[in-house]
């Protein structure tokens, strides 16, 4: 066991330090299209390195959602959650320390996640719940079709990295893109004003009750196909 919530804790770390690094230093020269690709090859890239290791969740809401599929024992999600807050938390504290080296990046929200006047676009709390939970849901059913045993094998972190560039291209507009708890933990702590803490309820719950969702629609259509 700890050999893979060593995996998850350097996969999450480095999720959060490459994607959130991307939209806190270089959001500005790389725009939304280079932000979503950062957070698809943080993914893509740990999923081929670890992810033989501890099945390469790096986000809490997949755990669940690979628990719900029938996918993952429940005795390890509490663990593989811990592992994953931890991992995002020190990448959010290194990413911090950088930020404050410079006089000419300011703190400001800090990838954080929000709706409303924190929106990117300014889009309310029910656009936001329907975005978290449809892109949350789409991304555990990419996953557990990607990781089925009878998709092609050796193709699941792509499709995986993919998939996450897609929802971020999609949703960074509405919430600056949660669909990942543990991503929004981390940022919440380090942006200035306390604002993102008061909603951080939505991008921890939601997106867990969107994996779980997929979770249970995905083990149905396979006990259907099976049937």
């Amino acid at each position: 066991m700890k050999k893979q919530l060593l995996a998850e804790f350097f996969g999450t770390f480095w999720l959060v330090l490459g994607g959130c690094g991307s939209a806190v230093l270089a959001a500005d020269r790389i725009g939304i299209l280079g932000v979503a690709l950062a957070f698809g090859l943080t993914v893509l890239t740990m999923v081929y390195a670890v992810g033989h290791i501890s099945g390469g969740h790096f986000n809490p809401a997949v755990t669940f959602g690979l628990w719900a599929g029938g996918r993952f024992s429940g005795k390890a999600v509490i663990p593989y959650i811990l592992s994953q807050i931890v991992g995002a938390i020190l990448a959010a504290a290194i990413l911090f320390a950088i930020v404050k080296g410079s006089a000419s990046v300011a703190i400001g929200d800090f990838a954080a996640n929000g709706y409303g006047a924190h929106s990117p676009k300014g889009f309310g709390i029910c656009a936001a719940i329907i975005t978290e939970f449809v892109m949350t849901f789409m991304f555990l059913f990419i996953i557990l079709g990607a990781t089925d045993k009878k998709a092609s094998a050796g193709f699941a972190g792509l499709a995986i990295g993919l998939g996450l560039t897609l929802i971020h291209l999609i949703s960074i507009p509405v919430t600056n893109t949660s669909v990942n708890p543990a991503r929004s933990i981390s940022q919440a702590l380090f942006a200035e004003g306390g604002w993102a803490l008061g909603q951080l309820w939505l991008f921890i719950l939601v997106p867990i009750v969107g994996g779980i969702c997929a979770g249970v629609v995905y083990k149905l259509l396979r006990t259907t196909e099976e049937v």
